[in-house]
């Protein structure tokens, strides 16, 4: 038995020399070939890194095993491995743009500048890693830093373009894949992935809106080749999501633009995701108070035309997104009506279905959700969406499920309180009605809103300050009383009446329309106590009969009955010139109405000082911000502690606290070596992903501290304890020579 233990250690001795040896022999063979054909062996280093796991620690930079040990150097180390790394100079920079104008050395000088734009972009990581800058070049100045960040982003495209034989602009998702499979993408294509993917990490270190345009602005021109790189392309579509929801100016319209272009090359796949993030993105947005500024409506409303534009790239794939956000308004809606509950007599009610009423509270808060800002928001984006394509096949369908979801929210609380929230379900159905050319019957609602007798009456609050109703989505009880808001309500209602009436202005069937409005606006008229309102409902009665008289005079010599298609024709001349009286009379309320709307803002409001109403067409319309100006400043990035400074940081911190304490470090080591442990192992794995930063860190710190704090109980101390809730104790037991056995017990 020893024999055959003693014959199979020398075996196991022979096959581990011989591991050894293989492994020097295979080196030797990959510094021959590094020498030899230094780009294949770039291609083995970016696609099988594998072949290259035999070299040491040091040896070489981009090894990710080497990275796993590299925590435990010590601080001498680093400093050495600090002044190894090469400075980049200003004649170093202009050298490489040189050879790469000339076209002598264009590959090389290509490299060149891309490794010093990744250690540009990476200025301020942890330099004890030494993945962190394999380069071994390092950034000194931000002059060296301005020069190879507007060079590479300027010209850099045009270069792996040439170097790919791909086309000089553009290019769609197929070509990209055609593209992937040839031997120049197997040579070269590693080089667009360094080059994206760097411009990605430095825009999660920007804070400059002008430097993130114009990186965004430039990077553009490859986002196609993002095809080839589908986790990078994620990331893209999160970052630029974020910087176009919370963006102003320059810099929403640019993410926006990017946007697009990507979902225009890449096809639907990627519309699917864009749609489902700006729609998010425009709902987080929508988080309002009950009263909000003009400029941050116009900023929303630049948002949802950007939504309306992107869903206008493919409008099948669009469709069925937006119907399944329609479908989620509506479960809400019918939370709020099913909380309510339908009208019963309450004598006919059984004692079980009296015991099932919800409360007040439950019916509330059911409601609250529906008068929200993010609902009614979201109700006028999509009504933008069927407006803007009203005469597309493919959104046409969603107006009957939409006008329905509006007529619900505008009755389901009729009261003056939520009046501003009824007026913009009115303007939805208008404008729906007007881009579809449905009947959408919205006489009825507006007349409700004018008979309410808070408008009836004399007001009782004064004049008060000017509402605008666009603004809030409720008002309060004061408010309601005032001159200036029965002012408001009456001209709106009137407003939006004529503007429903105007619509069906050259209709043969507008006396059957028009003829109950007429009457219960007659009968509003003689309620009225104030002349000035008679005045404006008796101006709208004699527009509506006028109009009754120019459509009877025409409709006297027709030949068709009421369903012949030859109806669409009835007055189409007229209706190209605008000649009906309502038509007419539309025009002096809109002025009227503009008028009304600048006293209330103060001034016109200039859009796209801080966001933009109009989404344009090309870069063109943009005012372009050269690179020279956008990175003109001496900005870089902040430097991060490494992360043997930040465990020299944290022991010494602990170490103060357990002095303080007075306690054994051991201890809490036992007591919390399972948390760290946890802790390490889940930062290990976000430090992997680009995503990672110092916040995370911090965040883990924290936790870690609280946890710390959760696991020590405080102790009992009843002769220090206080009436937390702040309330006077009524029980006379402990009142001060109250019962005496309950003071004992507390001394205990």
């Amino acid at each position: 038995m020893s024999d055959m233990e003693d014959s199979d250690a020398e075996s196991m001795g022979n096959e581990e020399i011989l591991d050894d040896s293989t492994a020097n022999e295979h080196e030797k063979q990959l510094e021959l070939l590094q020498k030899k054909d230094p780009e294949f062996y770039q291609y083995l280093k970016d696609f099988d890194k594998d072949l290259l796991d035999f070299k040491d620690e040091g040896d070489e930079i981009d090894d990710e095993a080497a990275n796993s040990d590299s925590d435990s150097e010590p601080l001498a180390q680093i400093q050495e491995t600090k002044s190894q790394i090469k400075p980049i100079t200003t004649s170093m920079v202009d050298a490489w743009i040189q050879e790469i104008k000339s076209g002598s050395r264009t590959l090389g000088a290509a490299r060149s500048l891309l490794r010093a734009f990744r250690s540009a972009c990476h200025y301020g990581d942890d330099s004890s890693d030494p993945s962190q800058n394999p380069s071994k070049l390092g950034i000194v100045s931000s002059a060296v830093f301005n020069k190879i960040m507007v060079f590479v982003l300027t010209e850099m495209d045009g270069i792996l373009r040439a170097l790919l034989d791909a086309p000089p602009t553009g290019g769609k998702k197929e070509a990209v894949e055609e593209l992937a499979g040839s031997g120049k993408w197997r040579s070269y294509g590693s080089l667009m992935r360094v080059y994206l993917g760097n411009a990605y990490h430095i825009l999660n270190q920007m804070t400059d809106e002008q430097m993130i345009s114009f990186t965004i602005k430039r990077v553009k021109a490859s986002a196609v080749f993002l095809a080839a790189f589908p986790s990078l392309l994620r990331k893209y579509i999160k970052v630029i999501l974020h910087t176009w929801g919370t963006g102003r100016g320059i810099t929403a319209v640019v993410s926006f633009l990017f946007l697009r272009d990507l979902c225009v090359r890449l096809g639907s796949d990627c519309l699917d995701t864009c749609l489902r993030g700006v729609y998010k993105s425009y709902v987080m947005n929508c988080k309002l108070s009950k009263s909000v500024g003009v400029s941050k409506l116009q900023h929303i409303q630049f948002l949802g035309n950007c939504v309306t534009e992107l869903c206008g790239v493919d409008p099948p794939a669009a469709y069925q997104l937006a119907f399944l956000f329609i479908r989620q308004l509506a479960t809400v809606l019918r939370g709020a009506l099913t909380e309510k509950g339908p009208k019963v007599n309450e004598k006919k009610k059984g004692k079980k279905e009296r015991d099932n009423k919800p409360s007040k509270k439950q019916v509330e808060k059911a409601y609250q959700r529906v008068y929200e800002w993010q609902y009614i928001l979201c109700l006028e984006l999509w009504t933008n969406l069927v407006s803007q394509y009203g005469s597309e096949p493919d959104f046409l369908p969603l107006a009957y499920p939409l006008a329905q979801i509006i007529q619900g929210v505008a009755s389901l609380v009729p009261t003056v309180k939520y009046f501003p929230v009824r007026l913009r379900c009115v303007r939805m159905l208008n404008r729906i009605a007007a881009a579809t050319g449905v009947f959408v019957p919205v006489s009825s609602v507006l007349m409700d809103m004018l008979e309410m007798k808070e408008l009836r009456g004399p007001p009782a609050g004064g004049v008060g300050k000017a509402v605008n109703l666009m603004t809030v989505k409720q008002v309060d009880k004061n408010t309601v009383k005032t001159r200036s808001f029965q002012e408001a309500c009456i001209y709106s209602v009137v407003d939006e009446l004529a503007e429903h009436l105007a619509q069906w202005s050259y209709s043969v069937a507008f006396f059957e329309l028009s003829f109950i409005p007429l009457v219960r606006l007659r009968s509003f008229c003689k309620t009225l106590k104030a002349e000035r309102f008679r005045n404006e409902i008796k101006q709208l009665i004699r527009q509506i009969e006028a109009n009754i008289e120019f459509t009877n005079a025409k409709r006297v010599g027709i030949g068709f009955s009421p369903n012949d298609p030859a109806v669409e024709t009835f007055l189409e001349v007229e209706k190209e010139k605008g000649e009906s009286p309502l038509s007419v009379f539309m025009k002096s309320l809109r002025e009227r109405a503009q008028l009304r709307e600048n006293s209330l803002v103060g001034k016109s409001v200039i859009i796209g000082a801080q966001s933009a109403a109009k989404i344009p067409e090309s870069d063109e319309e943009i005012d372009e911000e050269e690179g020279e100006a956008a990175f003109s400043s001496s900005w870089l990035p902040d430097k991060k502690k490494s992360k043997v400074e930040k465990e020299e940081k944290k022991s010494k911190k602990k170490k103060r606290d357990v002095e303080e304490k007075g306690g054994d470090e051991n201890e809490d080591d036992e007591n919390e070596e399972d948390i760290v442990e946890d802790l390490v192992l889940s930062s290990d794995e976000d430090e992997k992903d680009d995503d990672d930063d110092d916040e995370g860190e911090m965040e883990l710190l924290s936790d870690e501290e609280e946890m710390k704090k959760m696991k020590t109980k405080p102790k009992r101390d009843f002769k220090k304890r206080k009436n937390v809730g702040g309330a006077k104790r009524k029980n006379p037991k402990f009142i001060k020579g109250g019962n005496k056995k309950a003071g004992k017990r507390f001394k205990g």
